[in-house]
């Protein structure tokens, strides 16, 4: 049995393209905001959706999903409004995970929460501060509820420990294509490709990009090389810029298409 993510991957690569991922914290700009932006990013040709869960302490974060996630836990977002944050994307058709820090799911509890994932029409979860040392139950939950695991690989990661850690995940790589925090960048790095590449002598499986992608040249450049494409905090800029909701959905929307055309104008 595949996820509804790694069905996804099979057909991009069957259409010689990468996959266009975007990010949005639940309950931002409001819970049902966030869920109209979803809507808004099927119908504008996103291929998948990461929903991200709001923490206090989002130390991989830049200010901009920071600012995000302060207006995301002011509304009141805990696990119940991510998982029906979660089932929205499924039910408009996008592949759908989650991204969240450890802690919340340690506090929910890691088989509830990988089994309510599943219930929701979740594909997976990306766990940007969990270790392979330290998941055994999470993969042990993960693989019951029948999910994948992404983890995260930076640029810093050793050939050793990329074979290792591109072993336990599952749906796609996630390389974070510079070092630091997250955040809309005016060039990209030039190690993405390198990393990719080494990502590839290592794992058969899809590897995305993210961190960083902000513009259609940009998606364009990336989408050349890898399996997908990851925009987070260029969505939640012109979310934030927005003077009501309704414009909101209309900046994301012009967004989104233009990304679309620069990921699927790259091979």
């Amino acid at each position: 049995m595949t996820t509804q993510l790694e069905d996804l991957f099979v057909q991009t690569r069957s259409e010689n393209r990468a996959a266009l991922i975007a990010y949005i914290p639940a309950g931002f700009p409001s819970q049902e905001g966030c869920k109209k932006i979803i809507a808004a990013l099927a119908k504008a040709g996103v291929d998948a959706v990461e929903i991200g869960f709001p923490y206090s302490d989002p130390v991989m974060d830049g200010p901009t999903i920071q600012e995000a996630s302060g207006i995301s836990l002011a509304n009141g977002t805990g696990a119940a409004e991510v998982f029906s944050a979660l089932k929205s994307a499924h039910d408009v058709g996008l592949p759908a995970l989650v991204m969240t820090y450890w802690n919340p799911i340690e506090a929910y509890g890691v088989d509830n929460f990988a089994q309510e994932m599943a219930r929701n029409g979740g594909s997976g979860v990306i766990t940007p501060d969990l270790t392979i040392e330290e998941s055994e139950g999470w993969k042990s939950a993960t693989d019951g509820a029948g999910i994948n695991t992404v983890y995260v690989v930076a640029l810093s990661t050793n050939d050793d420990r990329l074979a290792r850690v591109t072993a336990r995940c599952s749906g796609f790589v996630y390389a974070a294509s510079l070092m630091g925090v997250t955040g809309a960048r005016t060039t990209m790095s030039s190690g993405a490709e390198d990393l990719v590449s080494r990502i590839r002598t290592c794992s058969t499986l899809p590897v995305a990009v993210g961190l960083g992608v902000s513009t259609r040249a940009q998606a364009k450049e990336v989408a050349g090389y890898a399996d997908g494409v990851i925009v987070g905090s260029a969505f939640i800029k012109v979310i934030l810029e927005a003077k009501t909701e309704t414009d909101a959905i209309a900046a994301v929307d012009v967004l989104a298409r233009e990304l679309v055309k620069g990921v699927r104008e790259a091979r």
